[in-house]
């Protein structure tokens, strides 16, 4: 289920700023292109098996990893 999630763009939004890019740009981190705005590279996402790309397929993969670890350091319980 988690495979099938949708993407947003607070998603987009975190990965692409752990990587340096021109200010006020956006990268996907999967095929590293750069955009202008926020919307640009959710819709290239979106849309990228059109394009030739997997850019999607990795933003799936990448949120269901980030899902995992957070639900894995839940089971863990407070750390002290």
């Amino acid at each position: 289920a988690s495979s099938r999630a949708s993407i947003t763009g607070q998603d987009i939004f975190t990965t692409s700023q752990q990587q340096p890019v021109p200010q006020h740009s956006y990268k996907c981190m999967s095929c590293c292109r750069t955009f202008p705005t926020l919307w640009s590279v959710r819709n290239h996402i979106q849309h990228s098996s059109e394009e030739g790309y997997s850019c999607k397929e990795y933003y799936r993969k990448l949120k269901a990893l980030s899902e995992k670890r957070h639900k894995k350091g839940e089971a863990a319980g407070p750390r002290v």
